[in-house]
């Protein structure tokens, strides 16, 4: 407690060098908090985008289908899946699918397409599919009143076979029990745009892709969401064990390279910023070496009278602590209400980026406990780092010399 009194009073004592200090400890910690707020929001943004695009938190298919697709891959057990995913309370929504490669025709022009079957009901709780809809409207699982399904476009195709809302669609491809499926499907909504991954892409309701395909009840895939996205790989091991026959994968498995790819920048970033702290904090062992040596003559009077030399580095150390603890308290409530502010409102950018024909204006900080104290915990063990170098170098001041020092 007396260590504790001392160093505190020649905190106050030194003031103008403490203030420079703590200046410099506050901005640090501010632009540290700031910095990985925004960093973490933009990732968090981006894999909501990807996510929610088409690819959903957690998927689960029947053997190695993720990587090696065969239309006869498909899940049987629907009910028992089903039951397992509405009783699991940390799943917030799920929806199935149906894949297959197909030839699109219309008037004198073919395509290559990849259709998909979905639960038109069920598809909009899990993916951003419904706000896509460029021209037309989102379609309905039952066929209209000619008896013809309606099917929705990517743009690509849209482009290519030059089709608009109304018009007839002809698909070709193979049956499940390998029959020669092929049908007329009526176009009724144009998806995303000419970029989209989903610019090929041929949607019909589930019930029609399952009878195009001649499936039966079967389908391929199940994607789901989950209340809490950071905790989707353990969600899908719980769920693995549940359902041992098939295959429960989280999206950084399904989009590997992707989730490799965002890795490798996240700790560029963390890099970057970890390099911008350790300047300041340059500065900061600077003013702490030059208030060591500035109070050469105080530390060899101590040394006289008994003082042990782990005593001084202690001392300096406790100093730096309490400077560096009372900088990020007071940076911290300075940047509570920005870092509220940039979670809630966030910046608008100039022009709204396009994310698969879905448009983004906004670019949102992350607020939670970790985007605080893990720079709040960074701060003060550098802090305490940087105070031992000139601890020992006032722990080996000789008495003698001190006193005839100016």
């Amino acid at each position: 407690m007396l260590t504790f009194q001392i160093a505190f009073r020649n905190i106050l004592r030194q003031k103008r060098r403490s203030l420079l200090t703590g200046l410099s400890m506050t901005g640090g910690y501010m632009l540290f908090v700031l910095g990985y707020s925004i960093l973490e929001g933009s990732y968090g943004n981006a894999i909501d985008i990807f996510t929610l695009d088409n690819t959903g938190h957690i998927q689960i298919h029947q053997d190695d289908y993720l990587d090696r697709p065969k239309i006869y891959k498909t899940i049987q057990n629907r009910d028992q899946v089903e039951l397992a995913l509405t009783d699991d309370p940390d799943v917030q929504s799920f929806t199935p699918r149906v894949f297959s490669p197909a030839l699109a025709y219309a008037g004198d022009r073919t395509a290559p397409s990849r259709l998909v079957g979905i639960d038109a009901d069920l598809e909009p709780t899990v993916s951003r599919l419904l706000q896509k809809v460029s021209k037309g409207t989102y379609f309905s699982s039952l066929p209209n009143t000619d008896g013809y399904y309606e099917a929705m476009i990517g743009r690509g195709l849209h482009i290519t076979l030059k089709l608009e809302v109304g018009d007839e669609i002809v698909l070709i491809s193979s049956g499940g029990d390998g029959s020669i499926a092929n049908d007329i499907f009526v176009v009724s909504a144009i998806i995303g745009n000419k970029t989209s991954f989903d610019r090929m892409a041929v949607y019909l309701p589930l019930a029609a892709a399952q009878e195009f395909l001649s499936l039966g009840n079967d389908v391929h895939e199940y994607v789901l969401l989950v209340n809490n996205k950071d905790h989707n790989e353990k969600i899908a091991n719980e769920l693995s064990a549940q359902l041992p026959e098939l295959t429960v994968s989280p999206w950084q498995k399904v989009e590997a390279t992707f989730y490799r790819t965002m890795q490798a920048d996240r700790q560029g970033n963390y890099f970057t910023m970890g390099l911008i702290i350790f300047i300041v904090f340059i500065g900061v062992l600077n003013t702490v070496l030059m208030s060591v040596l500035e109070r050469t003559r105080e530390f060899g009077v101590l040394r006289a009278i008994g003082s042990r030399p782990m005593q001084l580095v202690r001392l300096i150390s406790l100093e730096t602590f309490i400077m560096a603890f009372i900088s990020v308290t007071v940076g911290l409530l300075l940047i509570l209400p920005i870092i509220y502010w940039s979670a809630e409102v966030g910046f608008l950018l100039p022009e709204p980026i396009d994310m698969g024909g879905i448009k983004f204006q906004h670019l949102k900080g992350e607020m939670s406990a970790r985007i605080f104290w893990i720079p709040m915990a960074f701060i003060l063990a550098t802090a305490v780092l940087i105070s031992i170098p000139p601890g020992f170098r006032a722990a080996r001041i000789l008495p003698k010399e001190a006193m005839g020092s100016h």
